[in-house]
Parts: C-alpha cells; sequence; structure tokens
C-alpha cells in the first residue's frame, strides 16, 4: 500500500490534501494553465492509486489550480519524446512503441475512472482536450460561470484516444458527441450544463469548488461499501465498453497518426497561424 503523505513530497503536477474523509487533488502545471506534460501522466495513476488503497478517503475532487482546470496536453513538452514514434518513415518498432505509450496515458486517466470513491470534477476556466479526457472519467463534473470546453484534438490532426469519445456518449449524447469531436468547437457552461456534460454551474470558481466539496462531503457521509457498490453497479456495462474503444484507438493511432498533416498542425502551433491541412 502506498501511503499518499509519502508521496505527496515529490509531486511535481498533482497536489493532495485531505478533510476527513475528502481527498483534493489539484492539477498544478507546472506548465502554463495546467497543461498536461510527462509529470502529470506519471504522477496521475501513482496519486489516485495510493488514494484508492486508502480506507479512509471516501470522495476526491479533482480541480485546477489558477485561472484554468487545464489547457490539454503539453505538446512542446510531449512532442520531443515522440519524435521517433511519429516520424514519416517509422516502422513496427517505434509504432508498437507508441502503442504502448498511449496505452500507459489510457491507464493514467483510467485510474480515475476505476477510483473506488467517486470522483467530482469542479471545472473553472479552460478545459481543453487532455481536459476533457479526464472530466469524462470523474463521476459528477460541476463548472463556473465562465468554464469553456472543448475536444480540441482533431485541430490538431489527432484522434483524441484517452477516453472522451468513449466515455462522453453515455455522458451528453452521441449526437452532442460527434459535433464536438468532428469541430472541435469550444462551448460555454451554459450549453455544457444544457448537454449534461456538467451537472450545474455556479457564479465563480470560488463557489464551484466550495459546491463541489460540499457534494463530495454529502456522499462521503453515506455508507462506503455503498458508495462503492453503487459505482460499480453503475459502471460494469459502461467500462467494458469504454475498455473496447480504448484498445481500438491506441491501434489506430499507432498505425495511422504520423502524416503531414499532424507535422502541419505542430508547425502552425509553433508558428501561432492557422494549419493548412492537406490529407496526406
Amino acid at each position: 500500500m502506498t501511503d499518499i503523505d509519502d508521496i505527496s513530497r515529490d509531486l511535481v503536477s498533482l497536489r493532495v490534501d485531505r478533510d476527513e474523509h475528502v481527498a483534493e487533488v489539484t492539477l498544478l502545471g507546472p506548465s502554463k494553465g495546467n497543461a498536461m506534460g510527462p509529470d502529470f501522466w506519471r504522477e496521475l495513476p501513482v496519486v489516485f492509486g495510493a488514494l484508492d488503497a486508502d480506507p479512509e478517503v471516501r470522495a476526491v475532487v479533482l480541480t485546477g489550480s489558477g485561472s484554468h482546470f487545464s489547457y490539454g496536453l503539453d505538446l512542446p513538452a510531449m512532442l520531443p519524446g515522440w519524435s521517433e514514434y511519429l516520424g514519416g518513415d517509422a516502422l513496427a518498432a517505434p509504432r508498437t512503441a507508441f502503442l504502448a505509450e498511449v496505452r500507459r496515458m489510457q491507464r493514467a486517466v483510467g485510474a480515475v475512472a476505476a477510483s473506488r470513491a467517486p470522483v467530482i470534477a469542479a471545472i473553472s476556466g479552460w478545459c481543453i482536450g487532455g481536459g476533457v479526457d479526464v472530466i469524462s472519467a470523474a463521476d459528477i463534473r460541476v463548472a463556473s460561470a465562465e468554464a469553456k470546453f472543448s475536444v480540441r484534438e482533431v485541430k490538431v490532426a489527432i484522434v483524441a484516444d484517452l477516453g472522451s469519445l468513449q466515455r462522453l456518449s453515455g455522458i451528453v449524447g452521441e449526437g452532442h458527441l460527434r459535433e464536438l469531436a468532428l469541430t472541435g468547437k469550444d462551448i460555454t457552461a451554459e450549453r455544457a450544463e444544457r448537454i449534461g456534460l456538467v451537472n450545474d454551474v455556479y457564479p465563480d470558481q470560488e463557489s464551484t469548488l466550495r459546491a463541489a466539496r460540499e457534494l463530495a462531503a454529502e456522499i462521503a457521509a453515506n455508507p462506503p461499501l455503498v458508495v462503492q457498490g453503487v459505482k460499480d453497479v453503475l459502471s460494469v456495462n459502461t467500462e467494458q465498453r469504454v475498455e473496447a474503444g480504448l484498445r481500438y484507438v491506441s491501434a489506430w493511432n499507432a498505425a495511422f497518426l504520423p502524416s503531414k498533416d499532424l507535422g502541419e498542425a505542430v508547425q502552425a502551433f509553433m508558428e501561432r497561424r492557422p494549419p493548412r491541412f492537406t490529407g496526406e
């Protein structure tokens, strides 16, 4: 068993606090907008594994530091390590290694979904790409009025592969998911509430976090084994479907992600200009 207090001292991208039976996990970055770099993907499953092993933890609040939940994947931090996977002449070995990398990141997000204790995501500011993958793995989501959401991977020539395409259909419905994933558009907290992505919208970040904490405390006051049983029963069908979808998309991206369009997306991102995609 890993004690969360033992690992907290070494965390870079996350902070863990506890108040009685409620744990609070805060995204720290360290990149701008709590962007998700190598430290995040390494630490997320460790933190949730430690919380899951602690019988005193009965609910978890997940939130972001500063003004935003997360800008999503930290491309400048992650891409150098992926260069051998994504080259135009990448053969079977590097593509197999990339498949393993995608599945490692999928398991990190999956640690949130698999948490024995229900997870409440409190979202303020931007929640983009990988941020949406993570909140999709939470049990309940609440947001502040200025929050914005985007399943933006299509804008950078990537098929989202960390869980949003698999989990959101059961949260917002197939039609809304297809619109979000195929356009990469931004949506407001108001629309997020209307389509069911978030349960409630609060005036500001402070009231959103307070509501999430109160909801977590309400859950934590119930019989813990029964709460765990409710979550298990609700998840038994969806997680089997999610797992099959994750395996499919990881194999699809390992085969097809390297492209001229991906290179153009990265170059345009670095040069802060609109990309020009050619379908190559």
